[in-house]
């Protein structure tokens, strides 16, 4: 285990001085990553491929208005093969990361195939739900300009979801769905918690606005 923490301040320290950031895509969100990973973790599991490739899944981020977005995790698995073999990694460890660092990405729809895969596809989207999940999804939108939600009909009951341009939006698009799309058992229960505190927040929202949180949306 004292192994497995070098590794990880080492890793920390090449992404920290590698990795292009945002708000939501920064060295924080890696390693709640790795927290949200360990949590869905078994003895079964590979803690060096799955640190490796919880730190270094965001290598190469693109924005979410990029038109190359989809392929932003199959570049960061490229790029992660030089900084694997300075650490020592064999050639069946390197392909078991870069396999799960390019089926992690929700646009890339790259199917997971391995145990690790799975854990770091539903470990990364576990961040994006619960309390650090709101503060992501308003921190992006504000970076891109986008406004909370449409005044006139803030939960998209008579006109068609559009997260280009309201933050709220992209909760019914995605975010909400996510619990329902985990891969690990243990990544389900946590993301349907999480989804639940995000349903609290709402039902907040809705009353300070003036607004009807509708029904349907527990069941998203």
């Amino acid at each position: 285990m004292d192994g497995l923490a070098d590794l990880r301040a080492s890793l920390r320290a090449v992404v920290r001085q590698r990795m292009q950031t945002d708000p939501a895509h920064d060295l924080a969100h890696l390693d709640r990553v790795w927290v949200n990973a360990q949590a869905i973790a078994d003895d079964e599991t590979n803690p060096r491929v799955l640190l490796a490739a919880c730190y270094l899944h965001d290598l190469i981020n693109l924005s979410k208005d990029d038109p190359d977005r989809h392929l932003a995790s199959m570049r960061s698995a490229t790029k992660s093969e030089p900084i694997l073999e300075e650490f020592g990694y064999s050639t069946t460890e390197i392909g078991a990361v870069q396999h799960a660092i390019a089926a992690h990405s929700f646009s890339a729809n790259i199917p997971p195939e391995t145990l690790e895969a799975r854990i770091l596809r539903d470990a990364d989207r576990l961040d994006a739900l619960g309390a650090i999940g709101i503060a992501r999804n308003f921190s992006v939108s504000g970076a891109l300009g986008r406004t909370l939600y449409d005044p006139s009909d803030p939960f998209a009951e008579n006109r068609l979801p559009n997260d280009l341009i309201f933050s709220i939006d992209h909760w019914q698009i995605k975010l909400l769905r996510l619990p329902n799309d985990m891969l690990t058992e243990k990544g389900r229960a946590i993301a349907q918690d999480r989804a639940a505190r995000m349903m609290r927040f709402l039902k907040d929202l809705s009353e300070e606005i003036g607004a009807q949180l509708p029904l349907d949306w527990s069941n998203l």
